[in-house]
């Protein structure tokens, strides 16, 4: 695309001026065509000197894989082919869901050259994405003119769910500082057989397991850590159905789930035990079996960074069906998803309490924002007074907020009368919440 410059505007200012000159002196006309044709020469002319599509390449260099919400900085290359030197802006394909934060700075080239810039990008949605074209604008000698050359450059970016939360649980799980994220010591049922670590006494700590040797050479209260000797399993489910699209701050309740299932597989990790993951809408989207080790946390997560929940009804029977054939040892069994009416709900308990006795299910429910927002500002509004600004019609909300979450906890009692764990909690409090319901769990046996 070739465009004229504002130097080109402003050179054209003189022959117009000109030819408003010709209402008061008709004689002057040949000076008006001589300065438009020496304008007309001079821009035909400078236009000539533009730089070719086929005298430029373009690649990119960057890590594949990025992460959501995490800057992510991506490298350009520039190959100047032909003989003259050029000043170019460089312009990325980043898509609509990547931010670009910085632009690529201007490239000032000789002949024969490459040129390397680069710019930072910040993702808001897990995926894989194609960035094709990265767009070289140049100007001509006399900077008349500007061409804008579009190059094809196909590149896939990975991008992985927020993997911030996992590092934190690590470095806090060193620290022994799991406090800090909201994670409770529990107090764990009889005892472990197989020595796991040395650390730092925390109130709570039994007398017995102090190592006294250990504490006279560090001169600090020393205890020794014991874990079980023997692999559990534990497979979450994920719901990604209509019942997981809803968002809050920008983030779909599945993203908090996914975030939520991936950290806690971590600790599981940690603690010995095999993890699995079934994602699920109407169909099976993904699978994969319980193992155990590192190398399973990374295939989890390559594999799940590209589901995204759909507006579909779920197949709850679908998912525990194709779990039964595929994993028939006893397991903790995390249903991530949502309740929303009679009819979903119905489906979770029919196809749900069958799975009592032979597995331990654990049905984590994400509580809408929006309904404990209604129901606070329902009570007391930004006026003080209660029942908000719109008195009654405030009043009408809030009930019918109360009367959702009333009727979630009467559906979740009705559940763990039946055997089932279940959990409901804000979507930004799942991840601390599940990971204390699994130690709670480890800690009393109950797998």
């Amino acid at each position: 695309m070739i465009a004229p410059t504002t130097k080109l505007c402003q050179l054209a200012i003189l022959p117009l001026a000109a030819s408003l000159l010709l209402f008061a002196v008709p004689e002057a006309w040949p000076v008006v065509v001589v300065l438009d044709l020496l304008l007309a020469v001079m821009a035909i002319g400078d236009a000539t000197t533009l730089p070719r599509r086929s005298g430029f390449e373009a690649r990119r260099e960057f890590g594949p894989i990025a992460t959501r919400g995490e800057r992510h900085r991506i490298g350009l290359v520039i190959e100047n082919r032909s003989r003259r030197a050029h000043e170019i802006d460089i312009r990325d394909d980043v898509g609509g869901v990547i931010e670009s934060l910085e632009p690529p700075s201007r490239l000032r080239m000789t002949g024969r050259s490459l040129g390397r810039t680069s710019h930072v990008v910040l993702p808001h949605e897990r995926g894989s994405f194609l960035l094709e074209w990265i767009d070289l604008r140049g100007g001509s000698r006399l900077g008349l003119w500007s061409v804008t050359h579009r190059l094809p450059v196909a590149d896939r970016i990975e991008v992985y769910p927020a993997l911030r939360q996992i590092s934190r649980f690590a470095l806090y799980a060193r620290q022994n500082k799991m406090s800090l994220l909201g994670v409770r010591r529990t107090r764990r049922v009889g005892t472990e057989n197989e020595f796991e670590r040395l650390r730092d006494y925390s109130a709570g700590d039994s007398f017995k397991a102090i190592d006294w040797r250990a504490t006279s050479r560090r001169m600090k209260l020393t205890v020794r850590d014991f874990q079980m000797n023997q692999s559990q399993r534990v497979v979450f489910a994920l719901d990604c159905g209509r019942m997981m699209v809803n968002q809050n701050d920008g983030l779909t309740m599945f993203d908090a789930a996914l975030d939520a299932a991936l950290t806690l597989a971590y600790v599981a990790i940690e603690h010995r035990d095999e993890v699995g993951i079934l994602c699920f809408s109407d169909r099976i989207l993904r699978w994969m079996p319980p193992r155990g080790g590192q190398g399973q946390l990374r295939r989890m997560i390559a594999a799940t960074h590209d589901v995204q929940p759909e507006l579909v009804e779920s197949r709850f029977d679908e998912a525990l069906i194709h779990l039964g054939h595929h994993c028939r040892k006893r397991t903790l069994l995390v249903l991530l998803t949502n309740v929303i009416d009679d009819r979903n709900t119905e489906r979770i308990r029919r196809h749900v309490l069958p799975t009592v006795g032979r597995h331990l299910p654990l049905v984590v429910c994400l509580r809408d924002r929006a309904l404990t927002d209604r129901l606070a500002a329902g009570q007391k509004g930004p006026t003080g007074k209660l029942g908000g600004e719109r008195g009654t019609v405030g009043f009408h909300v809030a009930a019918a907020a109360a009367d959702i979450l009333v009727w979630r906890q009467r559906v979740l009692a009705d559940l763990e009368r039946a055997g089932v764990l279940t959990l409901d909690c804000l979507p930004e409090q799942l991840t601390a919440s599940l990971v204390n319901e699994y130690l709670a769990i480890k800690a009393r046996k109950r797998l």
